[in-house]
């Protein structure tokens, strides 16, 4: 008969799982009682005087509420943003906080609220864009992808709407809207911001897209990246550089100027690596996101695009 004993590492992970249990069901309980003994402050209170404004604070406030048993601390993580207020008049009520004597709570707390309503907030409206699709028929779609290839190749003139020539900003066929399925509208809405917003930087990036050896698609690889950053949207990594960044609600602009932070940064990245090939494009976007995955993961991350204005002193 063969007696199995289990390893090290797995020995590790049960205690690590039965810890957290007790913690989480028994002693946490227990643990912030007695810290409000002493302190005289509850565990929302602790929080906002320990820590200041942004991902610090903003996230342990949510993973506090998250944890509670209480529902109208649960719901303070979806609250909308004009029940904000109401909200938090509410939590002081349950966690009989004397205003008097913590005047700031309410504020600080209220800013943290804002902006965990405005993350949810702005994942539903990418995930709206990210849902439209791109329409030849529809005026508005049609003049920002020809705007697109204006603020990218202003002295070429397009033949037509239907030509090879957008291989030449990295689409893959003769009509630029099969390449806008992944990800909708948002991936177009992210290439014009760009180009506008950063036009002499982008025009410099999709140079080095042009290479002879090291190229890339640049308006494929640019929808990646839209990917790329959606999904950190999505699985709340982007929660601590959003709070970071943003004092307020995060908004729809926030996230286009981290794509183009990724887009510009993805081209950097790229160069530096020196891929033998586009067919490696995989392996590299996945190291590239790797190391963004662990810039987010640092207390004090903010991943806003820095040009220096002496290589592009228009923008």
């Amino acid at each position: 008969m063969r007696i199995y004993f289990p390893s090290s590492s797995s020995s590790e992970t049960m205690l690590g799982t039965i810890w957290q249990y007790l913690y989480t069901f028994y002693l946490r309980f227990w643990f912030k009682w007695i810290l409000r003994q002493i302190t005289g402050k509850c565990e929302l209170q602790r929080i906002c005087h320990g820590y200041k404004p942004g991902a610090g604070r903003t996230t342990r406030i949510e993973n506090s509420l998250n944890s509670s048993k209480n529902t109208v601390l649960q719901e303070g993580v979806s609250v909308k943003e004009d029940a904000v207020e109401a909200c938090v008049t509410q939590i002081i009520k349950v966690k009989n906080i004397n205003e008097q004597k913590d005047p700031k709570f309410k504020v600080n707390l209220q800013q943290c609220l804002i902006q965990i309503s405005g993350y949810n907030l702005l994942f539903t409206t990418v995930e709206e864009l990210r849902k439209e699709v791109f329409n030849s028929e529809n005026i508005k779609h049609e003049k920002m992808l020809l705007q697109l290839w204006d603020l990218l190749m202003p002295s070429v003139k397009l033949e037509s709407r239907i030509t090879k020539q957008w291989g030449n900003i990295g689409f893959q066929g003769d009509d630029p809207k099969t390449d806008f399925r992944g990800m909708g509208m948002l991936g177009l809405v992210n290439l014009v911001f760009f180009s506008e917003k950063y036009t002499k930087a982008a025009r410099h990036v999709l140079s080095h897209a042009n290479h002879p050896s090291l190229g890339y698609s640049y308006a494929i690889v640019g929808i990646n990246l839209t990917e790329m950053a959606y999904s950190l949207l999505r699985s709340g990594a982007l929660r601590p550089h959003l709070y970071n960044t943003v004092a307020g609600k995060p908004l729809l602009h926030h996230f286009h100027q981290l794509y183009c932070y990724l887009a510009y940064e993805f081209d950097k990245f790229w160069l530096e690596e020196k891929p033998a090939s586009i067919m490696e494009f995989n392996i590299y976007r996945e190291k590239f996101h790797d190391k963004v995955k662990e810039l987010l993961l640092e207390p004090e991350v903010s991943l806003v695009l820095k040009i220096d204005p002496k290589n592009y002193p228009e923008n």
